[in-house]
C-alpha cells in the first residue's frame, strides 16, 4: 500500500506540474487531487524538493540500469532525454523553478552517464589511461548539459537529438579518426 500511496503523490504532482510552475503547487493541492490527507505525504517525504529529488534520483537509476543496452552514442542520448519527452511542462517548471540545483544535478549525472557508457561501450578497445578516460567522459558530459540547457531555455523549440547527432559528426568522429579509434558506434 505505501508503494501505491507514493506512486499516486508522485504521478499525481507529475500531473500538476504539467498544468502549472512548480512554485504554484502546494502539498495541499497534490493530497487533495490525490484524495489522501497530509500526514501521508509527510509520512513519505519531508517537503516537495524532497518529491521532487526522488522523482529524479528514480529517473536517474532506471537510465543508469538501461545505459548499457543502448547501441549507439545518439540512442543514449534519446534516452537521457526520454523524461524530457515524456513530461515536457513538468521539466520546463522544475527547470525554472527554485529547485534548479536539483535539476542541474540530475541533467549532470544523466550527461556524466552518457558519457561513462560512451567510453565504457565504444571506446572499450582504445588504449586509454584511466584519466583519459574521465576526460573525455567529462567533456561529452559538459557538452551534453550545455546543449541541453541552451534547448531548454528556448523553451524546447527545435530539434536537440538532431543537434546532437551533428555535434558527434562534427566534433566527435573526425578526433576518433585522427587517432585510430573505431566511430562506427556514433551513428
Amino acid at each position: 500500500m505505501a508503494s501505491f500511496m507514493k506512486n499516486e503523490i508522485k504521478s499525481t504532482f507529475l500531473r500538476l506540474l504539467e498544468e502549472r510552475p512548480y512554485n504554484q503547487i502546494t502539498v495541499k493541492d497534490i493530497v487533495k487531487e490525490c484524495g489522501v490527507n497530509r500526514n501521508s505525504f509527510y509520512y513519505h517525504y519531508t517537503d516537495l524538493p524532497a518529491l521532487v529529488e526522488e522523482i529524479i534520483d528514480e529517473e536517474i537509476g532506471r537510465f543508469v540500469r538501461e545505459q548499457n543496452s543502448f547501441s549507439s552514442l545518439e540512442e543514449s542520448m534519446t534516452e537521457a532525454l526520454s523524461f524530457f519527452r515524456e513530461h515536457r511542462r513538468a521539466a520546463y517548471h522544475v527547470y525554472n523553478s527554485i529547485n534548479r540545483d536539483v535539476f542541474d544535478r540530475y541533467l549532470m549525472k544523466n550527461c556524466e552517464s552518457v558519457g561513462a557508457g560512451y567510453v565504457d561501450s565504444l571506446l572499450k578497445d582504445a588504449p586509454l589511461s584511466e584519466e583519459d578516460r574521465q576526460t573525455i567522459i567529462r567533456f561529452n558530459a559538459y557538452i551534453c548539459f550545455g546543449a541541453v540547457t541552451r534547448w531548454l531555455e528556448s523553451n524546447m523549440d527545435y530539434d536537440i537529438h538532431e543537434d546532437f547527432r551533428r555535434i558527434f559528426q562534427l566534433m566527435i568522429e573526425p578526433a576518433m579518426k585522427q587517432q585510430g579509434l573505431p566511430v562506427e558506434g556514433l551513428k
